[in-house]
């Protein structure tokens, strides 16, 4: 007689890094909401812990992607892994390159370059393993087209991006789709904040006059939209940005009501 429980599929599994705010947490929350059991991974476990306390289905894990020894123990703790969000990341200081700081460089270089190597070398086994593999990796506009003030986060943005297209080639034959989400203006609770260091009115500035920037629930959206197409699907990569964005250098702002 056929055991009813061994022919059911089992849960998939998906690590979303850097979870503890932002875009990572709205979209721990959404994959939860469409049946995945997730591992939620950040530096922060207080965050993760409340997440998990909210959120059916989500398990915190403290992870700090620049460090090899905490990614190789994330690894080891995951018995599967089908979906991969690298949405580790941040930018660091706001200077024109000639005034650059080289701390700021670097640690934008070890979070969104180095960061996403260490998780995606250490999880790509799983998601090959698992036969129907989604690599997500959260890059950024800044990726395409460079600005003013932003040497060193698009330098690694841009970095991000040419991974991200040689790891579809190096992968073309595995079960393993890589998507590349590139958000344009977002305004979530931290990202500029962190950028000016701790800056809040100048973090306001970014997005002043600017009507309905994107939210870190829109970007979740793109992301389940794009993990859950059927498996010969592949949505190579998603520019989003808000309707009042066109461009890096082109954004409608209207004047505050008198």
């Amino acid at each position: 007689m056929t055991n009813p429980a061994a022919a059911e599929p089992a849960v998939r599994t998906a690590v979303v890094t850097g979870a503890s705010s932002g875009i990572g947490e709205a979209t721990a929350r959404r994959l939860a909401a469409e049946g995945y059991r997730v591992v939620a991974a950040a530096r922060r476990r207080d965050r993760l812990d409340r997440l998990a306390a909210e959120v059916p289905g989500v398990r915190p894990v403290t992870l700090d992607v620049t460090d090899q020894a905490s990614v190789d123990a994330l690894a080891a703790s995951l018995e599967r892994c089908d979906v991969l969000v690298n949405n580790a990341g941040g930018a660091f200081g706001g200077e024109t390159v000639a005034e650059g700081r080289v701390d700021d460089w670097q640690r934008m270089y070890d979070v969104n370059v180095l960061g996403t190597l260490r998780v995606t070398r250490a999880l790509l086994p799983k998601l090959i393993e698992s036969g129907d593999g989604v690599l997500v990796m959260l890059t950024s506009t800044a990726g395409f087209v460079s600005y003013e003030g932003g040497g060193g986060y698009c330098a690694a943005k841009h970095a991000q991006t040419a991974m991200t297209e040689t790891l579809r080639l190096e992968l073309c034959g595995d079960p393993v789709r890589v998507v590349e989400i590139a958000p344009g203006m977002v305004m979530t609770e931290e990202f500029s904040v962190t950028r000016f260091r701790g800056d809040a009115e100048r973090a306001a500035q970014v997005y002043e006059g600017v009507p309905d920037p994107l939210t870190a629930d829109d970007i979740a959206d793109v992301i389940a939209f794009a993990v859950t197409r059927p498996s010969h699907v592949n949505i190579d990569r998603l520019v989003i940005r808000p309707r009042a964005q066109a461009a890096q250098h082109k954004v409608h702002r209207v004047a505050p009501a008198t």
